[in-house]
């Protein structure tokens, strides 16, 4: 790994690492937040991810959540939300398909099969590098994201819940089978059968959760552009309680889809993992 930049924040450090990716056939960038300079194989960590057309840095200097990270003790690492690369296949008249959109699934079609594997890359291949490389605890782990993001956040949850301790979203995507976004992503990287694309829909995977007592965070801004035909949360919100899930959904007047949003509510979600991962 290459050690790109390297700051002294909130009395840890935040860094940018770029390394090659053998699940993804590239490089890739993430940033992480070490809570203080003597960190331990003890310390939490958490994994943030990102939303469209973002990068590692969206969240690394726009979300404010280092200083309440460095009080609780807990690492944030950031990574990037799609292969990236000249090599890399892409839909450049799409802002919602191919580099900056990877929708943290594993394409099984052609070309984009090659190289979209983030689940892969995020649930193995990063989880595994963390802990191994920064001697932080590989037990205590949680998942943190915003709109596609928090849809990654809630699906890998669900898929790998003997990793994830904790769980939250700022403005999820939670049916993606059933929205637009949704619809032109899975078409695409998972071809036209709709039973493979219910494999990756935070409202059907809740149906055989493992951590029902585990609750889910989610806050959501009732001025977010996008909640009526993309997001739905109250689909979720049905979905938990027919589970019997255990969920926390505030819904918060005047808040877009904004990082605005997310900086006044970081603190609660960094918390919300902590009484996990503590």
């Amino acid at each position: 790994m290459h050690l790109i930049e390297s700051h002294k924040c909130c009395g840890g450090f935040l860094q940018v690492w770029e390394h090659k990716s053998d699940s993804l056939g590239c490089n890739m960038k993430f940033s992480i937040f070490l809570p203080k300079e003597k960190y331990d194989e003890y310390t939490p960590v958490l994994t943030y991810l990102s939303g469209l057309t973002c990068t590692h840095d969206n969240f690394t200097t726009k979300a404010g959540a280092y200083q309440k990270a460095a009080e609780l003790g807990i690492a944030i690492v950031a990574p990037d939300t799609s292969p990236r690369g000249d090599n890399i296949p892409d839909d450049q008249d799409s802002y919602d398909f191919g580099k900056g959109a990877g929708f943290y699934i594993n394409a099984t079609q052609a070309p984009w099969d090659k190289h979209y594997q983030m689940e892969t890359y995020i649930t193995q291949e990063l989880f595994d590098l963390i802990p191994a490389h920064f001697k932080l605890s590989d037990a205590k782990q949680g998942i943190l994201g915003h709109s596609m993001g928090a849809h990654g956040a809630l699906t890998l949850f669900f898929k790998h819940q003997k990793q994830y301790k904790s769980v939250s979203a700022f403005s999820p995507i939670v049916a993606p089978t059933q929205v637009p976004w949704g619809h032109k992503a899975f078409s695409r990287y998972l071809g036209d059968n709709q039973q493979r694309w219910k494999e990756h829909d935070a409202c059907e995977l809740v149906m055989g959760s493992e951590q029902k007592d585990t609750e889910i965070l989610i806050d959501q801004g009732l001025s977010d552009n996008f909640l009526e035909e993309q997001l739905k949360p109250e689909l979720f919100q049905a979905a938990c309680e027919k589970a019997g899930q255990a969920v926390k959904l505030r819904m918060h007047e005047g808040y877009d889809h904004s990082y605005y949003f997310i900086q006044s509510f970081i603190d609660d979600h960094l918390q919300h993992h902590a009484s996990y991962l503590r």
